[in-house]
């Protein structure tokens, strides 16, 4: 029985196809596929998706698996089970800005691609903001002057230094995570617990 990955593109693809190379998993099909969007290997069948789209293949059934970032995970609440987390795709949500950028009294505009964890953030703390939702470069939000500040992921924090930005609090650490479809955990047990021992280096000589 074969089972079926729905994959983030991009640099969590190729940390993950290390990763599988690492477990002794066969990936040169993977590595090799050129502008292809699904590959057949011996041990699974993979698909290549944005991010916010793996836990809508996963959720819906196409996929019985996928691997996602933890912040995507945080923001949609997608009806999917939470297997475990993945040894990369290390960063952290952060709320960052000029360093004067949430010191003025008026209320604040915030930048973000993440809306649901920035109104979390903001209302733990008693304070209200007004939220810009941004698809990409919200780096550029403050430097324009559309918001006083952002939330989003921060790795190594070199794009925010090279825009003139800082981060300004720490929100929490993500990573990237490994879920499943929930039906396809009872129907496809089978297939899926080996892939899972194996994806943990269970038996698998280091």
């Amino acid at each position: 029985m074969t089972i079926s990955i729905a994959l983030t593109k991009g640099r969590v693809e190729k940390q993950f196809l290390q990763y599988l190379k690492s477990r002794g998993f066969h990936v040169e099909p993977l590595v090799e596929k050129g502008r292809k969007l699904l590959v057949e290997t011996d041990a699974f069948t993979c698909i290549f998706v944005k991010g916010f789209d793996v836990a809508t293949y996963v959720e819906y059934g196409i996929c019985d698996l996928g691997i996602v970032g933890e912040d995507i995970l945080t923001e949609t609440h997608p009806d999917v089970f939470d297997l475990m987390p993945l040894p990369f795709g290390k960063c952290r949500f952060a709320l960052a800005g000029k360093p004067e950028a949430v010191r003025h009294h008026r209320k604040c505009r915030i930048a973000t691609k993440y809306p649901n964890v920035t109104e979390q953030f903001f209302r733990e703390k008693g304070e209200s903001v007004d939220i810009v939702k941004l698809e990409g470069s919200v780096e550029l939000a403050p430097i324009v002057g559309l918001a006083d500040a952002i939330v989003d992921i921060v790795e190594t924090g070199n794009t925010l230094r090279e825009n003139g930005l800082a981060v300004i609090e720490e929100i929490r650490p993500v990573t990237a995570r490994l879920i499943a479809n929930r039906s396809a955990l009872k129907i496809k047990k089978q297939a899926i617990r080996p892939f899972i021992e194996k994806l943990q280096g269970e038996g698998v000589a280091k």
